[in-house]
């Protein structure tokens, strides 16, 4: 109860808010968001995951094309230069950062400990006697269709 009511309050003045900004900026955010989460892949794969240079690529990739938008703007009689689209489209690489730094766990390259080590591991325990195994195969041959219960006309 202690954290359900000002949840409640902050989502009633978020909806409040969200009615006040531009379908214009929503989608610079949402192009900034998907041009993220592409700079981030590339970024991570050419880092070898490493998560600093995973959020910086998440940011430049949204900033890269929130620049060239804004560019493409600015040569348009009708439309012209808007530092509020850009900050929105890098506001949205910003946020594809920060989610993918929150929810990527800590690659742990330590040994386990305990009982999970492979150091006492005896081969011996999991041998397999290949000649008590031979008892249970009747033939090497594959079944006819006959004998599994369907026509002659199948194996024609």
């Amino acid at each position: 109860m202690r954290t359900l009511i000002p949840t409640l309050v902050l989502f009633m003045f978020v909806l409040n808010s969200y009615g006040q900004i531009e379908r214009d900026k929503a989608l610079h955010f949402l192009g900034g968001n998907l041009f993220g989460l592409v700079g981030a892949g590339i970024a991570k794969q050419a880092s070898d995951g490493n998560r600093t240079w995973t959020f910086i690529g998440s940011v430049a990739g949204s900033a890269l094309i929130g620049v060239a938008k804004e560019a493409v703007d600015s040569g348009q009689r009708e439309n012209g230069w808007d530092n509020d689209d850009l900050a929105a489209t890098v506001l949205g690489g910003i946020t594809v950062g920060v989610s993918i730094e929150i929810f990527s766990k800590k690659r742990n390259k330590r040994r386990p400990m305990g009982s999970l080590t492979t150091q006492r591991f005896n081969r011996d325990i999991f041998k397999i006697d290949m000649e008590a195994n031979k008892a249970f195969v009747i033939s090497t041959e594959l079944p006819n269709f006959n004998s599994l219960g369907f026509s002659s006309l199948l194996s024609e």
